[in-house]
């Protein structure tokens, strides 16, 4: 009852709606800057614990790792620098960071600018899901969909890797929606998913026939897929041409920026991640203009 009296009155102020929007976006942004830096160490930590698990096997004398293991909330988040422990009045999204001046409160050396501007982004990017789709049974899946999607992006651009523990729940989860028609029929998004996955595994394997090289990796057709699973399977075509577009652009500032250099690999995901969250806003509107401009509607 008391959450249905919620939902009535931010349907009754729009203005609080939004302001509502934009700090819950800056709260999950604060909680995503933990993921994108946590959640490769987490995974590397993992993968060097195997490997000490495979030669203990054959060498028993291997002595066992008594550290505590690194998780999204454990241990609490310290300067890199000085180890000063963020205090709560410390990691208020944004405002901390300007009331500091940027700058770690123990040791005064500069704190990284990219910290607030993923929790601005969030709540930028949380505000726009939010006028886009209303108080619809679409907005929840959406804002999980928008979140998630920022962490993958600039974990593949800091990494090269996009994790499966948040590709893989969401590829399901897309499925899952499907069942009740939330963005598309189960149809659609059956075909959506393995069109996906098969179409970037397709162009994968030729790429290495022709050149010898790998130009993408494996969480690539994993993320197209998702898309396929969320949006259906005749959105794979935008998307994929959007993230093109999307890279093409980006790339050649950075490289005319001097922020990456020439002929050194570049992660995909993230273009492909801007390309679907579009889709998945405007899509269908997308969609209809290129039909109505060339004549086909």
């Amino acid at each position: 009852m008391l959450g249905q009296d919620l939902i009535d009155l931010l349907a009754q102020n729009t203005a609080l709606l939004y302001a509502t929007a934009i700090a819950l976006g800056l709260i999950l942004g604060s909680f995503l800057n933990v993921v994108i830096l946590r959640l490769p160490r987490m995974m590397e930590a993992g993968w060097q614990r195997d490997c000490a698990g495979l030669d203990e096997e054959s060498s028993p004398a291997v002595e066992e790792d008594t550290a505590t293991p690194l998780t999204l909330s454990h241990p609490a988040s310290t300067c890199p620098t000085c180890g000063h422990r963020i205090g709560a009045l410390e990691n208020i999204p944004v405002f901390s960071y300007l009331f500091l001046r940027g700058r770690c409160s123990a040791c005064g050396v500069h704190i990284s600018a990219r910290y607030p501007l993923v929790e601005g982004l969030t709540a930028v990017l949380t505000l726009v899901v939010v006028m886009q789709f209303g108080l619809t049974w679409q907005l929840p899946a959406a804002l999980i969909l928008t979140w998630a999607l920022i962490a993958l992006a600039l974990i593949d651009y800091d990494t090269q890797l996009l994790p499966d523990s948040i590709t893989l729940p969401l590829l399901w989860l897309g499925l899952v929606l499907s069942l009740f028609a939330v963005f598309t029929d189960s149809h659609s998004a059956i075909i959506g998913a393995v069109a996906g996955y098969l179409s970037l595994w397709l162009v994968f394997h030729l790429f290495r026939l022709v050149t010898g090289k790998e130009g993408m990796g494996y969480g690539d057709f994993k993320l197209l897929g998702l898309f396929g699973a969320w949006l259906g399977w005749q959105f794979l075509p935008q998307i994929i041409l959007l993230s093109a577009v999307t890279g093409a652009v980006i790339g050649i500032a950075l490289i005319v920026s001097g922020r990456h250099e020439q002929g050194k690999p570049m992660p995909f995901g993230p273009y492909l991640a801007v390309a679907g969250w579009i889709s998945l806003l405007w899509g269908e509107q997308i969609n209809t203009t290129y039909l109505r401009l060339s004549g086909l509607a």
